[in-house]
């Protein structure tokens, strides 16, 4: 069944262990830079003594406490969890899928912050549906040892727009990641379908950008972008079959907003955005290089509360290595398997592959 026949026909169905001390300051420590405008957090995190760093992507987990078909999405959890053992995880959006909300954000969450992993949350369309305001569901977040968003940012449209940066062992900003919320649907009258991402929200990420870029000798400072929603262009792409290069799993058109903001144009003018993640569309585990840009889904992390043809669940892995502009990333699978083996952009560079 697909996303739309499935949204239309299903009813929606209605304590963490604390960080070891010196982590969960690190975790948490969050510095407002010279190189950043003001009043904005950034949350820092460095690389390994080897020097690299890991992050795993969850996406959709679609998570109900008490739901037996949720006992799947927490498997998977808890099994990549352990398997990759991440420096960052970072969670795409759909977190929960029913109610009681605060538990079942809890029962799902709470796994990485007993591992001691940092963590944070770009929420998805449906995490507010189930008697939490998208705010209240966020500050619950915030409750879980380890998280990184902040409540810094307000005044942006949204409740989940942070930065984390990666220091090089000199301090430096390596590299960062920008988390955006690309909210629910849209709120403006005679207008309908999933929502977008904000003009203010854009205007807040060139502002931190310009920042990065001159701290940087005004060179751009290589970033990500995580956001639950696909923006336009992956739509775009995905009809521009001669002029994309795509890696992985294709199930899915884009669910996208039927509006586009602009924030891929305004990404590709700062020049320093090569990559962004996103979920939403769970039979897309898809990487696909588009017009200079890297445009990229998780894996499907969930369970059987909603649909999902592609199987079994799992998660994406991100390698990087500190002072390097390359990435690595694969699908770390609930069984264990991995799947797309990447590099980037060298995976990319040959059509016929």
């Amino acid at each position: 069944m697909d996303r739309r026949s499935f949204l239309k026909t299903t009813a929606l169905a209605g304590a963490a262990a604390a960080l070891p001390g010196a982590l969960q300051a690190a975790a948490r420590k969050a510095d407002t830079a010279a190189s950043a405008p003001a009043n904005t957090q950034i949350s820092s995190l460095s690389y390994r003594a080897d020097g690299t760093f890991k992050i795993l992507q969850l996406t959709d987990t679609h998570y109900i406490s008490g739901d037996n078909r949720s006992k799947r999405a927490l498997d998977n959890v808890c099994a990549v969890l352990d398997a990759e053992k991440p420096d960052l995880v970072i969670h795409t959006g759909d977190v929960i899928f029913g109610r009681p909300a605060r538990k079942s954000l809890h029962e799902i969450l709470d796994p990485i912050a007993e591992r001691g992993i940092p963590f944070a949350v770009a929420q998805g369309n449906h995490d507010s549906e189930f008697g939490l305001t998208r705010d209240e569901i966020m500050a619950e977040i915030r409750t879980i040892p380890g998280c990184l968003n902040t409540n810094d940012n307000e005044g942006l449209y949204g409740s989940c727009n942070d930065i984390i940066t990666l220091k090089s062992a000199g301090g430096a900003t390596d590299r960062v990641l920008y988390i955006f919320d690309s909210s629910d649907y849209i709120k403006i009258e005679g207008l309908g379908g999933y929502d977008y991402i904000h003009s203010d929200q854009i205007d807040w990420y060139k502002k931190n950008s310009a920042a990065f870029r001159e701290a940087n000798s005004g060179s751009p400072v290589k970033s990500f972008a995580f956001f639950h929603i696909p923006v336009p262009e992956f739509r775009d792409a995905i009809s521009n079959s001669t002029k994309r290069i795509l890696r992985g799993n294709f199930g899915e058109e884009p669910c996208s907003p039927s509006y586009n903001s602009g924030l891929f144009i305004n990404m590709k003018e700062q020049g320093d955005v090569q990559a962004i993640f996103c979920g939403h569309d769970h039979d897309d585990d898809f990487a696909m290089l588009w017009q200079g840009m890297f445009m990229i889904y998780g894996r499907y992390s969930g369970c059987d509360t909603v649909y999902n043809n592609l199987k079994p669940n799992g998660c994406r892995v991100i390698l990087l290595r500190e002072g390097d502009s390359a990435f690595q990333s694969w699908i770390r699978l609930c069984d264990g398997t991995i799947e797309q083996k990447l590099h980037f952009p060298d995976s990319f560079k040959d059509y016929s592959k």
